[in-house]
């Protein structure tokens, strides 16, 4: 047994200790995969201001969250910049931790009640009837083929999937910070190293 353990450990090393030298590839590729939906998300509640305040106070088609104006502001950009300073892999770890507060909003303000998936699942049977019903709809009265040339259609279930996705990968972030050799944190840090 343990020279199979040797075995095992020796092989193990030789492949995966040189891959240590290239671990900040896995935070790039997460700074880089959580830039898009924050940039986009933010950049729309900046372009709608007004319509994110009234969505944010409105108690009855909207979320009812106190202090909508100041709330809304702050949402907005803080999915805007820090979409960019993710992608820049600048104060990671700081600017995590408000999007990881907005994530928990999304998750339970808008998302909670819809239950997990973010898209409808099709084999339901109360799904399947509906989107029979639009494509019966749109290949009436639409041009069918150029509509779904791009894809077929789906429910969306707003579920708190796509939400809680973020969440773990921010808070993977939160941990491991924007990666060695590959963000601006790394550089700075060798800049200015901490004091013993």
């Amino acid at each position: 047994m343990n020279a199979l353990a040797r075995l095992y450990y020796s092989i193990h090393n030789a492949i995966f200790r040189p891959l240590g030298y290239l671990d900040g590839m896995a935070p790039l590729a997460l700074r880089v995969f959580l830039f898009f939906p924050f940039l986009m998300a933010g950049q729309q509640k900046i372009n709608g201001m007004e319509n994110t305040i009234e969505w944010f106070g409105n108690a009855e088609w909207g979320l009812g969250l106190p202090f909508p104006a100041v709330l809304a502001y702050l949402a907005a950009y803080t999915e805007f910049i820090g979409a960019w300073l993710l992608l820049l892999g600048l104060a990671t770890r700081w600017i995590t931790i408000p999007l990881m507060v907005t994530m928990l909003v999304a998750i339970f303000a808008v998302h909670w009640p819809h239950g997990w998936a973010a898209i409808a699942d099709s084999t339901s049977q109360d799904v399947a009837v509906r989107l029979g019903a639009a494509k019966e709809i749109l290949r009436e009265h639409g041009n069918y083929s150029w509509l779904t040339e791009k894809g077929n259609f789906v429910i969306l279930n707003n579920g708190i999937e796509f939400a809680v996705t973020y969440l773990i990968m921010l808070f993977s972030l939160f941990f491991t910070g924007g990666g060695r050799f590959t963000s601006l944190d790394y550089y700075l840090g060798r800049i200015f190293p901490p004091r013993s």
